[in-house]
């Protein structure tokens, strides 16, 4: 059981910090890059941040190849 207890800290604070990452993101102009897609017609707005989550998708990938690279 400790193990379990153990894991669920880490997804805790991992999601802590991703999302004080996403807040400072937001903060200093980064929530919008260019090549997100943006289509607003009349009152709905459609908004999909494809640049964004090819970013995000490679800053992962590197920092969890570092985390867990077996020798």
């Amino acid at each position: 059981m400790s193990e379990i207890g153990k894991t669920l800290i880490g997804i805790g604070l991992f999601i802590v910090i991703a999302g004080v990452v996403v807040m400072l993101a937001g903060r200093f102009g980064w929530h919008r890059l260019p090549g997100d897609i943006v289509f607003k017609r009349g009152g709905v707005t459609f908004f999909f941040p494809i640049v964004s989550s090819i970013v995000v998708s490679i800053v992962l990938t590197i920092v969890l190849n570092l985390i867990f690279r077996r020798r």
